[in-house]
């Protein structure tokens, strides 16, 4: 209500008194989310996404994230290749493009070619990317049950089903052979 929101807005001017907010609370938003790392940058993403919840100017701000995430080592990408395929990257394709051609907060592409001389795109997810996930979506449960419970007009943006869906879109992305169908049958199609 009214009150609620009013007693908020002064505990709030009492407890950060010293700062001054130069910038729009939407830009402090998206620059909050990129500086908690890749995990909050694909949050706020899908968030840009739900103009149902989010007032115009965060939505619009927050359609501005990028995923500028640098490549992980080759060597890790590999490595891990390797340690999946059980032996040398180069007995299993014929060319593997050591540089990656694309590189987000989940997962890097490399370009290759196998035996027979099929051109693909290998994905490889970054190393401990799901123990990430696990700890930034625990965070996220944290705070969309205290939003839930200690602000009553949190409860219409029903911030519990939103990290829930946040959850299953990672989930989602990790699962690189259900992704691997979806891009055949794609292409067959």
């Amino acid at each position: 209500d009214a009150d609620s929101s009013g007693r908020l807005a002064r505990l709030w001017n009492v407890l950060f008194f010293w700062r001054r907010f130069r910038e729009p609370r939407a830009v402090r938003l998206r620059r909050a989310l990129e500086s908690l790392g890749p995990i909050f940058v694909k949050f706020g993403q899908m968030l840009s996404t739900r103009r149902d919840l989010l007032p115009p100017d965060l939505a619009d701000e927050l359609a501005l994230l990028q995923d500028r995430v640098p490549p992980f080592p080759t060597a890790q990408a590999l490595a891990l290749l390797e340690g999946f395929y059980g032996r040398p990257v180069d007995e299993v394709f014929r060319d593997f493009e050591r540089t990656p051609v694309a590189s987000a907060s989940v997962a890097q592409v490399h370009f290759a070619r196998l035996p027979d001389g099929t051109e693909v795109a290998v994905k490889v997810l970054r190393p401990g990317i799901e123990r990430v996930i696990a700890h930034d979506l625990a965070l996220l449960e944290v705070a969309a049950m205290l939003l839930d419970r200690l602000w009553p007009e949190g409860r219409r943006l029903k911030p519990r089903e939103v990290v829930a869906e946040f959850a299953k879109h990672l989930a989602d992305e990790l699962d690189l052979m259900r992704e691997a169908a979806n891009c055949s049958q794609l292409r067959r199609n």
